[in-house]
């Protein structure tokens, strides 16, 4: 079997670490669709504005193997691990993936979609209306998953934190609280999925080559964001690489905040 592309998503998620658990946890960071060109899309694309939500099709383009069994993000009561068809698990026989996403508007060969769980340049294979009379079962058994026992972590933040998150979201377009919520919120001392360091109940979240600080008070199940460092120290930043092109700017975050 050999399958073409009809497009590629656009989004801000550039490391598998940016993207949510699902999608519908990643509200707020719209991305978009772009099918290719020549290919009679336009018309396959009528009477699709008319749905609030579509199936996306995608290929998970970054992953080369598969595994067999999954450990959870959130594991039921004596449940280490699960078989991969029983988990929404990336790896995969076949690097298939399927999402149901908000569908914000179309113009064009342009889907503006919200509550994507996608990597940028995504490929995109197919796209199908969400249908809530023939793809919704609330009342569906849901395996496993029904015996997870979440909690809900509330967060807090500093106002040195959202002083200096709100900084780096206006100059390199990254937002720091929203991605401490999505890594956080299910278990925040899990470090197998993130690059966190953790002991005591204090925390290092790292985000790109800024590193978040944080607390927790376990018996309220609140996640305080105190504080904002560059990942870089005085040393690296005098060295002429620059992978990410981003040294000016802890640069001037050095200059702002020490």
């Amino acid at each position: 079997m050999e399958f073409t592309p009809i497009g590629y998503f656009l989004g801000d998620a550039t490391y598998k670490y940016d993207t949510p658990r699902q999608g519908r946890l990643f509200q707020g960071h719209p991305g978009r669709i772009e099918l290719l060109s020549g290919k009679n899309f336009e018309m396959a694309l009528r009477n699709l504005d008319g749905f609030e939500r579509i199936w996306v099709i995608f290929q998970f383009h970054e992953n080369e193997n598969w595994r067999p069994t999954t450990r959870p993000p959130l594991s039921a009561p004596n449940l280490n691990r699960v078989g991969t068809f029983a988990s929404r698990s990336p790896y995969r026989p076949n690097p298939i993936g399927l999402s149901c996403v908000k569908l914000l508007r179309i113009e064009g060969l342009s889907l503006f979609i919200d509550e994507a769980d996608l990597l940028d340049n995504t490929p995109i294979l197919d796209i199908k209306p969400y249908i809530p009379m023939a793809d919704a079962f609330p009342e569906a058994k849901a395996g496993w998953v029904d015996s997870q026992e979440p909690h809900k972590w509330q967060f807090q933040t500093s106002s040195i934190f959202k002083e200096k998150a709100s900084w780096i979201l206006e100059n390199l377009k990254w937002d720091l609280e929203s991605f401490a919520q999505l890594q956080l919120s299910l278990d925040p001392k899990d470090s197998s999925r993130k690059r966190l360091y953790f002991n005591n109940n204090k925390g290092v979240l790292a985000y790109r080559t800024f590193r978040i600080h944080f607390t927790l008070n376990e018996k309220e199940h609140i996640i305080f964001l105190n504080d904002v460092f560059s990942g870089y120290s005085e040393e690296e930043l005098l060295l002429p690489e620059d992978k990410y092109s981003d040294k000016i700017y802890h640069k001037l975050f050095k200059n702002l905040w020490g």
